[in-house]
């Protein structure tokens, strides 16, 4: 008598024989067929978008004998490999430039980068101002807002102290007077003045 085990082993071994001989196409997808009316009824503001992004794909890849759903998978995949290509590319120029950096830049960016105002002390801030909590996402938004507003303070202030012909230590004056030429090119807002509409 023939063991069971053995017989479907064989007759499994001689499917996957015939799957491998029938001719393959690669990429293929099954996709769910719908008539017009059940798409119409559904959502018909949906359908006129995948048309239009249809006809897109057309003019722009040349490609009008591939299923609507194959061309909209496969244009997020080209926006992902764009995106890290253009990633890549940066990271290589970031690269490049941190490596001719002088011992003393290399410092100095490394402090950059490090540097970041203390997260709590930013939510306690922005939670007395506003009389409400914020979402962690809001308060690293702030703090690196924060962290580009004192660079530029501290960016004029340093041309303030080579205009003045003073040594890099930043002083107060420098500092007041950064302030205060940002405010006269209206990139500080002037809380105390006010505008008036009608006199």
């Amino acid at each position: 008598m023939a063991d069971p085990a053995r017989i479907k082993t064989e007759s499994n071994s001689e499917k996957s024989l015939a799957a491998r001989e029938s001719p393959k196409t690669e990429d293929i997808e099954e996709v769910p067929v719908t008539s017009d009316a059940d798409t119409e009824s559904k959502d018909p503001s949906s359908q006129s978008l995948k048309q239009d992004s249809v006809a897109g794909d057309d003019e722009d890849e040349g490609t009008s004998d591939q299923p609507a759903s194959k061309k909209l998978k496969v244009e997020p995949e080209k926006k992902k490999e764009k995106r890290q290509k253009v990633d890549e590319d940066e990271i290589q120029k970031m690269q490049v430039l941190v490596s001719s950096f002088s011992e003393e830049q290399l410092n100095r960016y490394e402090m950059y980068r490090r540097s970041a105002f203390p997260k709590a002390a930013i939510k306690r801030l922005i939670q007395s101002i506003t009389g409400s909590s914020v979402s962690q996402n809001v308060v690293i938004a702030m703090s690196g807002i924060s962290k580009v507003f004192a660079g530029e303070i501290v960016e004029e202030a340093l041309d303030v102290c080579e205009k003045w012909g003073d040594t890099p230590p930043l002083q107060p004056k420098h500092m007041r007077e950064a302030v205060r030429r940002l405010k006269s090119r209206e990139q500080i807002p002037n809380t105390k003045h006010k505008n008036i509409l009608f006199h």
